[in-house]
């Protein structure tokens, strides 16, 4: 789980000058306090409860007639740190599971919208909240610790892996990994209305064995409300879609579209398409490949943009970006999801539907090792309301019909 990148926590005061419609947190638990094993009479927790071999003890339950239970977890190591926190491995005693912790210092005037966030998610493609709990240290600092599923790899590390083996990544496990990012961006975004607004590889969790997908790091994420200004200054550099650049502060989902379509771009070439080593250089390799936008392309990004001082650039040929061999739906995906207009890229749920991942709706397809493909058609009904029923025939392949029985294909 080196991969749960840390992002900023506190965003419910990100578009509001006052804090009066806040949510507050309940009084309770800024008084919340979970015990440690080297001091079991103390109510806090000594020092980070980070290190290796150290032991948090926590309970859960007690609510609504619910008894009681003890869980306690041991610190194994660190594996991601981030300025706003750090999420650790954990071996929980009572059941041997190992789970990762999300540790984040927790501003006691607000509610996380982190852990809002993930209460809500339930999908095989997103990473799944177990329980969370309030430490504290000498300090009086309060935070907030999310234990989530571990899962051991990352989009990030596999694209190195090949990349020091001087390989592609075989293109069944490029479809099979962008068909998962995409099947989870339309359940966030159409289900629970929620933009991710940062994803890149190193927020995509890979089950190396299975192969299976989720999304990770919800700590940037957010319900978008139209006409509710956000922060423009959010996803990592790479993979920045071009409105935010802009300064757009009125933006949509279409933002996690632009990342995916660069992750999706990443796993073919096996490096960054577009790495800028600033914001502005960031628009300039978008640039180099999209050509100079049109007065229409940057309204459409941002309408308050007034500065049109760019160089005439052609559109560098999609077809020439990739190697020769690159077969042609592969480009033609990519070709949707990068434009410059957010209302022109296609939609997470329309993407599922592209001929690029044909091959995982075969039956006979397989692994590279042989093994099945992990469940890509498991679909509930939540997940394809409103959904013509062309789509869902083009989506839930007839070998997988029987998964989904709440669909009445």
């Amino acid at each position: 789980m080196a991969s749960v990148g840390l992002a900023p926590t506190s965003g419910l005061r990100e578009s509001s000058g006052h804090n009066a419609g806040v949510d507050r947190l309940p009084e309770e638990m800024n008084d919340m306090r979970i015990r440690d094993d080297k001091e079991m009479e103390a109510a806090i927790v000594d020092g980070n409860g980070t290190e290796t071999g150290h032991i948090i003890v926590t309970t859960i339950g007690g609510r609504n007639g619910q008894a009681k239970q003890t869980i306690s977890y041991m610190a194994e190591r660190v594996v991601g740190q981030g300025s706003f926190g750090v999420v650790f491995q954990a071996k929980c005693l009572e059941t041997g599971e190992t789970v990762a912790i999300k540790k984040v210092l927790q501003d006691k005037r607000y509610k996380n919208r982190e852990l809002q966030t993930m209460r809500l998610l339930d999908h095989p493609n997103v990473v799944s909240l177990k329980h969370c709990f309030f430490s504290t240290t000498d300090k009086d600092e309060l935070y907030l610790n999310l234990v989530l599923e571990y899962v051991p790899e990352t989009v990030h590390r596999v694209i190195k892996h090949y990349n020091k083996l001087n390989q592609r990544m075989p293109l069944i496990l490029v479809k099979l990994y962008t068909y998962q990012i995409f099947r989870a961006l339309s359940y966030i975004h159409r289900t629970i209305g929620v933009c991710h607004r940062d994803i890149k590889p190193q927020n995509l969790l890979v089950n190396p064995h299975t192969h299976q997908v989720k999304l990770c790091d919800f700590g940037s994420a957010k319900v978008l409300v139209k006409g509710e200004p956000n922060i423009s200054y959010i996803c990592s550099r790479y993979y920045r879609a071009p409105e935010l650049i802009f300064g757009a502060t009125e933006y949509t989902t279409a933002i996690d579209i632009w990342s995916a379509g660069c992750v999706l771009a990443e796993l073919l070439l096996g490096q960054p398409l577009f790495p800028g080593e600033s914001g502005v250089d960031q628009l300039v390799e978008i640039i180099k490949v999209l050509g100079t936008p049109t007065r229409e392309e940057i309204k459409c990004m941002n309408p308050n943009y007034n500065e049109f001082k760019f160089p005439q650039i052609k559109a560098h040929p999609w077809h020439k970006i990739f190697h020769k061999r690159m077969p042609p739906e592969a480009v033609d995906l990519v070709s949707r999801l990068l434009q410059y207009s957010p209302n022109l890229r296609c939609a997470a749920l329309d993407a599922l539907t592209h001929h690029f991942f044909d091959e995982l709706r075969d039956p006979n397809t397989r692994l590279p090792n042989g093994r099945f493909l992990p469940p890509l058609f498991n679909f509930k009904a939540h997940e394809l309301k409103n959904v013509h029923a062309e789509t869902l025939l083009k989506l839930v392949p007839e070998h997988a019909r029987k998964q989904c029985p709440s669909l009445g294909l």
